[in-house]
């Protein structure tokens, strides 16, 4: 959801008049994606923790990669900062499931390299080229910040088109990286080929 402020400007005769500001309630503003069969790959629903969701063609279950606080401190978890776990919407209504031990060594789960001042390198095990930095932004909020089209994103979401290979090896289309550019607002997006 998305809260907008509204201030209407009225004139009649010259006169100009201001009405107090109002918010309206806005439904997400998130393009449904579909495949060439219209199967819909479901926007996982707004979370206070959540870095950023990655989806895949084969089904349409997401990964939630959400910032695992340290209850003590208010920061990041040290050994742990990034929590990676399973939305189910191919099986059921998006319900969180946590992922396997090769998905979590091999596939989907991170690896977190301290940075210092509350900052980590983290790195999604399956392709460890991309480098993604969690750290607090201006909003005070922790964020996962990426390299995409030359500028540095705030990450919203990555998604995976693959058509056939195995388990190991897919054939993987093209990977589509999605966020805000955190000074001007604008969403950015870039797609390539690994």
């Amino acid at each position: 959801m998305l809260l907008i402020t509204v201030v209407a400007v009225l004139s009649f005769n010259n006169a100009t008049t201001v009405i107090k500001p109002y918010r309206v309630l806005q439904t997400d503003t998130i393009k449904v994606r579909t495949d060439q069969n219209g199967k819909v790959y479901p926007a996982p629903p707004p979370n206070a923790k959540r870095l950023f969701y990655l989806q895949r063609s084969p089904n349409t279950n997401a990964l939630s990669y959400d910032v695992n606080i340290d209850p003590k401190t208010g920061k990041p978890n040290q050994d742990s900062p990034v929590r990676v776990y399973w939305l189910r919407y191919a099986e059921g209504n998006g319900e969180p499931a946590e992922l396997s031990y090769i998905q979590r060594k091999f596939a989907y789960g991170v690896t977190s390299d301290p940075l210092g001042n509350d900052k980590y390198d983290i790195r999604i095990m399956s392709y460890k080229k991309i480098p993604l930095t969690l750290m607090a932004s201006a909003d005070g909020k922790y964020h996962i910040f990426a390299t995409v089209s030359k500028k540095q994103i705030l990450l919203q979401n990555i998604f995976i088109q693959i058509e056939g290979g195995s388990m190991w090896s897919p054939n993987i289309i093209f990977v589509e990286m999605k966020g805000t550019d955190p000074v001007t607002g604008k969403e950015v997006v870039e797609r390539f080929k690994p």
